[in-house]
């Protein structure tokens, strides 16, 4: 049968160290995603099976051999096999004198049988040195390699702690919390119940005045998300904002007309018009004309008085 292969890509590349060789038992999932690891690593790869030419889906570089002629190649060898097909592993005795077997299984239950399938391992050849590892890290996790949290990164002998992004991070988290407390706190005073307990100028305090203040904290804590990338080119992509960007188009709308309201040529305009206050009403000179008339009759009697 004709093997299939994948392309295995190096994450290192070295041609001035001789390649290292390890060996592993079993092509299943879990040995092939391990294999195909070791040679982005930069290792050779022989792969040990009981079918050496039925064995399929390995990673292109790889050598597939059978036990016996795997183990001679590599002092390292990954057991990626089942206890269920540890028999084998007595004939193999004195090939694996002196060599290191890292057992990589798991048993399906807790307390499946007397001992852990390392010291089984160790029971069967006693000349090895048995070790335990990977067996916390799915086949899934190894084929993702990049898609998962693992990064490789460039190594740097500067330091890579920079003050202003720690002091945008600061703040972009002190401005979130702080406008997610108010933010609570005006939903709890909307409630009838806690509502109906307090006055109408504690209300409207809550309401108003607070109600800026957390909108001001949360649009600050949305322009520190961007920080230096608010206006750069690269958030400008395909000439169409960020989310955050288009985020903060409404409540900076709100912040400006409250800004605009807020000055005292504007704010003491609103306030006369909210008691009453008419330009060019009757009403209002009828009033103006009826206090002035009160007034004139309050002093011509306090003349008279005296």
């Amino acid at each position: 049968m004709e093997n299939s292969c994948t392309n295995a890509f190096p994450l290192t590349m070295n041609s001035s160290q001789k390649q290292e060789t390890v060996c592993i038992f079993g092509t299943g999932d879990f040995g092939r995603s391990l294999g195909l690891k070791m040679l982005q690593c930069g290792y050779a790869v022989v792969f040990g099976s009981r079918n050496p030419q039925m064995s399929s889906l390995l990673p292109s570089g790889a050598e597939v051999l059978s036990y016996s002629e795997a183990a001679q190649k590599s002092d390292i060898i990954f057991v990626a096999i089942h206890r269920d097909h540890y028999n084998f592993f007595i004939d193999l005795t004195e090939v694996l004198k002196g060599k290191i077997l890292v057992d990589v299984s798991n048993n399906l239950k807790i307390n499946q049988y007397p001992e852990s399938n390392a010291e089984h391992l160790a029971q069967l050849v006693p000349g090895a040195h048995v070790v335990k590892a990977f067996n916390t890290v799915s086949a899934w996790a190894l084929q993702s390699g990049a898609l998962d949290a693992s990064r490789q990164v460039i190594s740097r002998k500067d330091d890579p702690f920079s003050t202003s992004s720690a002091w945008l991070y600061d703040s972009y988290m002190s401005l979130g919390v702080l406008g997610f407390f108010l933010f609570l706190l005006l939903g709890i005073t909307s409630l009838p119940s806690v509502s109906n307990m307090v006055n109408w100028r504690e209300f409207r305090f809550v309401q108003s005045k607070l109600g800026f203040l957390t909108l001001i904290l949360c649009t600050a804590h949305t322009v520190a998300y961007g920080g230096k990338k608010f206006l750069g080119p690269s958030a400008l992509r395909w000439y169409l904002p960020s989310a955050y960007i288009l985020a903060l188009i409404i409540p900076c709308t709100v912040l400006v007309i409250k800004l605009i309201l807020v000055m005292p040529c504007i704010d003491n305009a609103l306030t006369r018009i909210r008691q009453g206050w008419e330009r060019n009403s009757k009403y209002s000179k009828s009033l103006s004309f009826g206090k002035s008339n009160v007034s004139s009759n309050v002093e011509c009697t306090w003349a008279s008085e005296i």
